[in-house]
């Protein structure tokens, strides 16, 4: 569902001083960007909502906000643009179904041969034990 719009009323953003290298420019401007989804605004199915919360694991806090840091660019804008994006693959990714797995059964001869290995590996281990002088 990769047309999911997300809606302004339900973003926050708040930027921070990032880490790393960029010089005394790190120091002075604030280009990492911290993006807050209140993700009951936006009002998904239950089992869509549960696949985000697996998904966002420590990201989604207990009030039901998703928090999204971006910090891997020097400028405010790449770093808006990057946890938007981010957060639109998050919740892509919640909309996606699993694939159901079809359980299959092991058909007669299978486990007719497992059997037979068995008792061949058993005939060996029996023959390893003490000699009895009969």
């Amino acid at each position: 569902m990769a047309d999911f719009v997300l809606p302004e009323s339900a973003l926050e953003e708040r930027f921070l001083a990032a880490t790393g290298p960029g010089g005394q420019n790190v120091n002075k401007v604030a280009t990492a960007v911290q993006l807050r989804l209140a993700v009951f605004e936006l009002g998904l199915a239950p089992d869509v909502y549960d696949r985000l919360k697996t998904l966002a694991g420590s990201r989604l806090t207990t009030t039901g906000d998703l928090i999204v840091t971006a910090r891997r660019f020097r400028t405010q804008e790449a770093n808006r643009a990057d946890a938007r994006e981010r957060l639109q693959d998050l919740i892509a990714k919640a909309h996606e179904r699993p694939v159901r797995r079809i359980k299959t059964k092991p058909s007669k001869a299978a486990k007719a041969r497992r059997v037979d290995a068995k008792k061949g590996r058993s005939a060996v281990k029996a023959g390893r034990g003490r000699v009895s002088l009969d």
